[in-house]
């Protein structure tokens, strides 16, 4: 496996970012801060009782209705999407618009999600539909992504209508990436290609649009966008990489989801696709693990104890399926950044997305 990334035939060597903190938790409160009155007006749209799930969702109110300070996520979509607007000379507040739209999408697609891979606690709360049931998350989950456009397609401009096209392509191969996650989960072997070309699909895609949303509601050209959104898609999968990472060696108290989370859904992540394409002992006895893993019953592998789990991880480290994906995220880190050189923007508003993407790579795995 290559330890290099090749962008438009240069050679992006991986290093160690070192991520300005402070700086970063600034962009984030203020994408919060600038967006979320506007997502709180847009949920408010809803018919009752979907406003009251969405509000729960977000974290606004707890399960009983009372009002509450939940965690609401990481908030990098929203703070791209400001930036986004000032990379074309804008004011931050010219990107709200596509900031809550992306928000929306990428709400609805977590809605979904839990469902689908039956998750029951996302930021440390139960998920939606764990109590108000798979509908109300349906449901809520598709009303979020009719709220995306109406948000965007109501500034009744020319630059409305070019970003409401990118966010639905976005939202497309979103779900393609989620129907490939899917997929991937009852075969034996997945490629690092096609395990990269998933997550590219399902989380890159979207935080490119993020990054590319506000400079075309700003007035910006295609190749602007196209820019932001190469330098958005990649610092997507490095996000993605790093959440890999995560969902099988992070601590449940900080990701808000169970001890070896991707390892009891049997995802094909990077860990254990790197591990499985290695060779050698250890990836070899993952892979008869894995493969008679894949013939048992859903109630057979719900018996699976501690140990059994922790014995798969580390079989995925010995195999360098680890390393591997650390290493990943900072290549996909480098061409990220490599990507700003070919737009031209103020230094400060470079250094803000520099440093968005270092926090990306090195948050608390």
């Amino acid at each position: 496996m290559s330890t290099t990334t090749q962008n438009q035939g240069e050679t992006v060597t991986p290093a160690t970012p070192a991520a300005d903190t402070a700086g970063v938790i600034a962009l984030l409160e203020r994408g919060r801060t600038l967006a979320t009155p506007v997502l709180r007006a847009a949920v408010d749209r809803l018919a009752s009782p979907m406003d009251t799930v969405a509000a729960y969702h977000f974290g606004w109110i707890d399960a009983q209705g009372r009002p509450a300070a939940g965690d609401g996520g990481k908030a990098v979509r929203p703070a791209l999407a400001l930036l986004s607007a000032e990379v074309a000379g804008q004011a931050p507040e010219v990107g709200v618009p596509g900031a809550v739209a992306v928000e929306l999408v990428h709400n609805f697609s977590l809605l979904h999600d839990d469902l689908m891979d039956g998750d029951e606690q996302r930021r440390h709360r139960d998920t939606v539909w764990k109590v108000h049931g798979p509908a109300q998350a349906i449901l809520v989950g598709d009303a979020l992504f009719a709220l995306a456009g109406e948000i965007l397609l109501e500034l009744g401009t020319v630059e409305a209508g070019r970003a409401t096209r990118r966010l639905t392509s976005a939202t497309r191969k979103l779900i393609d990436g989620q129907a490939q996650d899917i997929s991937y989960e009852h075969r034996e072997r997945v490629t690092v290609a096609e395990c990269l070309e998933m997550e590219g699909n399902k989380t890159g895609a979207l935080l490119a649009c993020a990054a590319s949303i506000g400079a075309v509601l700003g007035g910006a050209d295609d190749r602007t966008a196209d820019t932001l959104e190469r330098y958005g898609y990649h610092l997507g999968l490095a996000f993605q990489a790093v959440d890999d990472l995560l969902g099988i060696w992070g601590d449940p108290d900080a990701t808000g989801k169970q001890t070896w989370s991707d390892l009891r859904q049997r995802k094909k992540s990077l860990p254990v696709v790197a591990a499985l394409d290695a060779g050698g002992e250890a990836s070899e006895r993952l892979a008869r693990l894995l493969a008679a893993d894949a013939k048992k019953t859903e109630a057979e592998f719900a018996d699976f104890d501690e140990e059994e789990f922790a014995a798969r991880a580390a079989l995925i480290e010995q195999a360098g399926g680890r390393d591997w994906t650390s290493q990943e995220a900072r290549r996909q880190h480098a061409t990220a950044v490599a990507a700003l050189d070919q737009v031209e923007m103020e230094d400060r508003v470079r250094a803000q997305l520099v440093a968005l993407a270092d926090f990306v790579v090195v948050r608390e795995r």
